[in-house]
């Protein structure tokens, strides 16, 4: 279980998906809005919201694309770098070498973009796939984050 309120959040797809949905289950909502109203800072990644408002889009939820877009003046946007491409670069090939892909060798592999936008920013990733991200930084579930 993580206490540290020092060190930032990284949202991933999973908890950010839930957080937008205007049919947002209550347990994610008031575990993001303690979150929110604590002096934590929270990012909410480029790549995670690409990844979050492509469904959206796919679903014609349009409320949960206004959700989204809320949300970043809520919590810091995450712009995407070239530092952070080229250290996902890294990350991606490291994983490889060590015979511990993330994905298939054709994708973009947003799981590793996603852990270098976290290595940006010194943070903890909150995220509903620990398994592939916790290679390459700390990862928890938004339900073992002590607020």
């Amino acid at each position: 279980m993580i206490t540290s309120t020092a060190t930032p959040l990284v949202l991933d797809t999973g908890p950010l998906g839930m957080i937008a949905h205007p049919r947002r289950r209550l347990d994610i909502g008031t575990w993001f809005d303690a979150v929110a109203n604590s002096s934590r800072l929270i990012y909410l990644p480029e790549i995670a919201d690409y990844e979050v408002r492509r469904n959206f889009l796919l679903e014609d939820l349009s409320r949960a694309l206004e959700r989204l877009d809320g949300l970043k003046n809520q919590i810091i946007y995450l712009p995407l770098s070239t530092t952070v491409i080229k250290d996902a670069a890294g990350l991606w090939a490291e994983a490889r070498k060590r015979g511990r892909p993330t994905g298939d060798p054709r994708e973009l592999d947003g799981d590793v973009i996603l852990a270098a936008q976290t290595l940006s920013v010194g943070g903890i990733v909150v995220t509903d796939n620990i398994g592939h991200l916790a290679q390459f930084v700390e990862s928890t579930t938004w339900q073992d984050l002590v607020v």
